[in-house]
């Protein structure tokens, strides 16, 4: 049964982290906001195939392997080779059922009209919405594109076989892998490599640059690689694949330096694509780039009037944190809310390896880039007496500080707790602090963020040194 024009002020297709909040945004300033999700629960890939998931990946592994526990007390845990990821994975439902839930409450607290089912864009900003319910005609003064991306999937590459997989799949496949090769160093393979080389995977990392996560800080880097090595993972850099098949039981493909590999399981993890495919963009006038990206200004708006876009379906830098941001700073802009105007230009990036790693603002080679004078602080977990206790010997945190100013101009930590910590120096970087803020501060004592304090007292040694 259709149901001809009903009007909102703002209909969101998506709800995920831009959608979600977006939506309340709307909301909270007293809009009429409708959202569509095609999938049966709200969330999008963050909760149920992405973000939430592998980090409860994360989490089993780190728990079954006792991996802490072999550096304090060297105790080796054997897994058992027949447990299925869904046995390992039992909180993951639990999880994701438990945020739709938060997701849904959060629409009803706003007043938000939430329609199941697929919406595509016709002109005057209308959306048809399909769904079990039946077929809805909606019109709004704006609408939302928050529809997300999905991976990328190149067409030499046969995914219908049940030994290859995506990033969305990989955690749908059964018993744990002997041999996993992975394809591609972006956070995502890097991620997974981890996960699995802690549950006994022996893991091959293939990658074409010469180093993976090429955005960090080059010694956070040096670090993690080398605890990617320490935890078995072979590290294949500067390699391209080719000819990736399926051969009895196993899958085999060949690299660009004339070798071959063999595994049990392949996860292609190199790159992701906007979902924008059967949205109608194009009959409305919204464009997007070769992989379906959705182009957009500084406000957030498309090329088309009235019609906006935020999250993952607009690429860069694709992280749930910057597009719950982007979401609510395009609502803002399309009513002309005096409210929040600009996503912040400090984004801390949170990266779960074993160890873990997370960072904000400049590095040192952004620093050289720039010209900027500038001296790095460093504190080592294996000094301080909470890295001791949790068996984090190889973590660290490092700051950089400004020779002329002293002021933090970005902190970079890995180990423990990094995505954690990191919020302390993002918080100094905000506030334009200079080190001497964490000198002054009293930290809990044992603590990892009391590391600060001694990457700050590196820091002035280092300016002293240089007589500044």
């Amino acid at each position: 049964m259709a149901v001809a024009d009903e009007r909102f002020d703002l209909i969101v297709i998506g709800t995920g982290p831009a959608g979600e909040k977006a939506a309340v945004q709307a909301g909270y300033f007293g809009k009429r906001v409708a959202v569509i999700e095609r999938a049966p629960e709200p969330g999008g890939a963050g909760v149920h195939t992405g973000t939430l998931p592998s980090k409860t990946l994360r989490e089993t592994a780190l728990y079954l392997s006792g991996h802490s526990a072999r550096e304090l007390y060297g105790v080796a845990v054997s897994l058992d080779r027949q447990a299925t990821l869904e046995h390992l994975m039992a909180r993951k439902n639990t999880i994701a059922e438990s945020e739709s839930r938060r997701i849904r409450d959060n629409f009803d607290r706003h007043d938000i009209t939430y329609f199941h089912g697929t919406g595509v864009l016709e002109a005057d900003r209308t959306v048809v919405v399909d769904g079990p319910a039946g077929i809805f005609r909606l019109s709004a003064e704006f609408i939302l594109i928050a529809t997300g991306s999905r991976p990328f999937r190149p067409k030499d590459i046969d995914f219908a076989d049940d030994h290859i997989h995506d990033s969305d799949e990989i955690l749908g496949i059964g018993c744990l892998p002997e041999r996993l090769v992975v394809l591609g160093g972006g956070v995502i393979g890097c991620e997974y490599a981890c996960m699995f080389a802690a549950l006994g995977a022996k893991v091959t990392l293939v990658d074409t640059r010469d180093r993976v996560l090429p955005f960090l800080d080059d010694e956070i880097v040096i670090r993690l690689t080398d605890a990617m090595v320490k935890l078995g993972i072979e590290l294949r850099h500067g390699v391209r694949w080719s000819n990736i098949k399926r051969s009895g039981e196993e899958v085999t493909l060949d690299l660009s330096d004339g070798s071959k590999l063999t595994c049990d399981q392949l996860l292609y993890a190199a790159g992701r694509v906007g979902n924008t495919e059967g949205l109608g963009l194009d009959k409305v006038g919204v464009s997007v780039d070769n992989r379906g990206y959705v182009k957009v200004d500084e406000r957030f708006a498309t090329t088309a009037p009235g019609i906006v876009a935020a999250g993952d379906v607009i690429g860069f830098p694709a992280l749930a944190s910057v597009s719950m941001e982007q979401g609510r700073v395009a609502i803002c802009h399309a009513f002309g809310f005096g409210y929040k105007t600009a996503v912040s230009s400090m984004m801390p990036y949170g990266i779960y390896t074993i160890p873990e790693a997370s960072g904000v603002g400049e590095t040192e080679q952004t620093c050289a880039e720039k010209g900027r004078d500038a001296v790095v602080g460093r504190a080592l977990y294996r000094n301080n007496a909470r890295g001791k206790i949790v068996g984090d010997v190889e973590g660290m945190t490092k700051i950089i500080v400004c020779a002329k100013t002293m002021k933090l101009l970005g902190v970079h930590v890995i180990g423990e707790n990094a995505t954690e910590l990191v919020h302390i120096g993002q918080s100094v970087l905000h506030l334009e602090g200079t080190v001497n803020l964490f000198i002054d501060m009293v930290f809990n004592f044992p603590t990892l963020a009391e590391s600060y304090k001694y990457a700050a007292y590196d820091a002035l040694d280092a300016l002293h040194r240089r007589g500044l």
